[in-house]
């Protein structure tokens, strides 16, 4: 099937349902996991932007992503299967530009993303990050939706 998955991976009950939905595939198969959660590198304003709290919120979101990436990697070992971790920097980009990005640069066969399941207005003004993944990539994309019980 697919040498390598890459995982879009952030904690959340929609990223949960894309891991679940990745081990299935991956189980039996000669595949590579690929976990990835993007964490925002820009001050959140501007009086974080001085020097000493900018940094601090940075290791503490670094931290909280390495907290976040074990629990899933401790979930794909479990299922004896390779994993890699990674936390990626937006850059000021959109997380689903990142996304795609790692994708194609490790030569990830497929991405898997969870979704929301939202519709109608709140989907026309929150947006998807799996819908945009899906519309940038040049790597086919799984969506998968959140069970309505976990939303």
């Amino acid at each position: 099937m697919f040498r390598q998955v890459l995982v879009a991976y952030d904690g959340s009950a929609p990223a949960e349902a894309a891991l679940t939905a990745a081990l299935d595939l991956a189980r039996g198969q000669p595949t590579d996991l690929l976990l990835a959660i993007v964490v925002s590198d820009l001050p959140l304003d501007v009086e974080m932007s001085s020097g000493t709290m900018l940094e601090a919120s940075r290791e503490a979101q670094q931290a909280e992503a390495q907290r976040i990436l074990a629990a899933a990697r401790a979930r794909v070992e479990q299922a004896d299967l390779p994993c890699q971790c990674a936390v990626l920097l937006s850059g000021g980009r959109r997380t689903a530009e990142v996304i795609v990005d790692h994708a194609v640069r490790e030569h990830a066969g497929l991405i898997v993303v969870g979704s929301h399941g939202r519709r109608g207005v709140s989907r026309a003004l929150l947006g998807s990050d799996a819908e945009l993944v899906a519309r940038l990539s040049p790597v086919p994309v799984l969506i998968v939706k959140t069970p309505a019980a976990a939303r």
